[in-house]
């Protein structure tokens, strides 16, 4: 039986509320039945599971329906291959089987997510087991067919390989890459990828950190396989002068264009916190490349290869997939109040987008991109079609800002308390039988656990305790 979860939040402010009861009800649209396994599609046109969105997605989910968070994360661990290698989507057929789609990786924000799940559903041991083959049979792959110079760096095959549609970066690469060797005759393509670096990073830290969990022995020999992958990648794609990770092309050029990709690798957590703190201080934070009046491009604003594209497309507006990523990525690092600032900023762009949830938006002036939910290709002034909304990574990234500035949150064996300032509000987290409960006039809150009183504390800061309600720490968030 899986633990029972829901969610309540009530707050002064009527946009607020809409924002949430929008978010809440377009996330429903996004269940579907993969064969006999409920799970939460991408949604916004896209109706399959893909490796960089859905197990993320379903675990932010978890907060409300555990079935479609757990089928998010077993549905690609069921399919893995015998060599290791994680399909990068799954889709459902018309007679409702299901095809596991190994032609190209897609992403993977996949560890950190099911390490979160195992906590979720109780501290299940087989689930955890399942986890950790998962984990070191898709490590072992990487290094097995993706170092195809053997120079010590990962590659990335096709545009797919990394989720960065249309990507100007890319150049010529394929789109697809079905084979497990390398593709031949493209200028970029095989490049030593600082997304692919971290996706081995990230398995090897969380099975360090599974490691310990069992108490078998391996924490020490996986710690330092992941530190070893951060080093590798530190020292053939960071530019010390420049603050930044870049990736290099099949002849070892550096590809100079400068990517939010920074900001996936401490989503990931290959980056040193001084690394972090280059890149947040000197890019991140800047007007001129990545701090617009509408933050997280995906591309600098100032590099050449940055486009404004309202379609799908990589080279420049911001990402709904970006604002999602970025929550883990800051927290990471000790970046709370930036959380909460780009939470504000995101809400900020939905409801005055008129609480359509899309893939993108301009960087500059805010505006949701208002492209065809089919095409994904920009709807004229004068359409009549509907344009796409309920995308997956919007509605999610909302809720979630939500629960990191106002909201409970469980974060392994820990229950995180937002207590963010400046509104009347209640939010309540039922989970596994207990119910968690946070109530604030937007100046001082109280914490209740079964509703009694367990925590009181002046707003703008995170209340992190044990799961007996004991505080252990508090962070600011503002």
């Amino acid at each position: 039986m899986l633990p029972k979860t829901s969610v309540s939040f009530t707050v002064d402010d009527p946009a607020l509320q809409k924002l949430y009861d929008a978010a809440s009800e377009k996330c429903l649209h996004n269940l579907q039945l993969f064969g006999k396994d409920t799970v939460l599609v991408e949604g916004g046109g896209y109706e399959k599971i893909w490796l960089e969105t859905q197990p993320m997605g379903g675990e932010m989910y978890a907060k409300r329906h555990m079935e479609a968070a757990l089928n998010n994360h077993l549905l690609f661990m069921r399919t893995q291959r015998e060599d290791g290698r994680l399909a990068g989507s799954i889709q459902c057929m018309e007679d409702g089987g299901i095809e596991a789609q190994f032609n190209k990786f897609q992403g993977f924000c996949f560890p950190w997510s099911g390490l979160n799940m195992y906590y979720w559903l109780g501290k299940d041991p087989v689930y955890l087991d399942q986890l950790a083959r998962t984990l070191e049979g898709f490590d072992a792959y990487l290094w097995r067919v993706r170092d195809s110079d053997g120079d010590g760096c990962l590659e990335s095959w096709c545009v797919y390989d990394t989720g960065e549609d249309n990507a100007l970066r890319y150049g010529d690469a394929p789109v697809y890459c079905t084979e497990d060797v390398p593709p031949e005759g493209y200028a970029v393509v095989p490049m030593a990828s600082m997304d692919v670096m971290s996706f081995s990073y990230a398995c090897r830290d969380t099975l360090a950190e599974i490691s310990l969990i069992r108490g078998d022995g391996q924490h020490a020999r996986w710690q330092k396989a992941a530190q070893d992958v951060a080093a590798a990648m530190k020292e053939r794609l960071w530019q010390e002068d420049k603050g930044a990770c870049y990736d290099r092309d099949k002849n070892g050029n550096v590809l100079p264009v400068l990517v939010h990709n920074n900001l996936r690798c401490m989503y990931w957590g290959s980056f040193s916190q001084e690394m972090a703190d280059r890149f947040v201080q000197e890019h991140l934070l800047n007007p001129k490349e990545f701090w617009t009046p509408l933050p997280l491009p995906s591309v600098s604003v100032s590099d050449p290869a940055f486009r404004n594209a309202p379609e799908n497309n990589w080279s420049g507006q911001c990402e709904g997939l970006t604002y999602q990523r970025a929550i883990l990525a800051l927290e990471r690092y000790g970046y709370e109040p930036l959380v909460t600032r780009l939470g504000h900023r995101l809400f900020e762009a939905v409801i005055q987008g008129g609480y359509v949830f899309t893939q993108q938006f301009d960087p500059f002036t805010g505006e949701p991109s208002r492209v065809s939910p089919v095409t994904k290709c920009p709807l004229p002034p004068d359409s009549h079609e509907p344009c796409q909304d309920a995308y997956g990574p919007t509605l999610l990234a909302v809720l979630e800002y939500m629960a990191h500035i106002w909201g409970v949150t469980l974060h392994r064996d820990r229950l995180w308390f937002s207590l963010g300032s400046g509104h009347t509000y209640t939010y309540e987290q039922e989970w596994n039988g207990h119910r968690y409960r946070i109530e604030s006039n937007g100046r001082e809150a109280a914490v209740f656990f079964d509703g009694v009183e367990t925590l009181r504390s002046a707003c703008g800061v995170r209340l992190i305790t044990d799961m007996q309600g004991r505080l252990l720490e508090k962070r600011p968030i503002e």
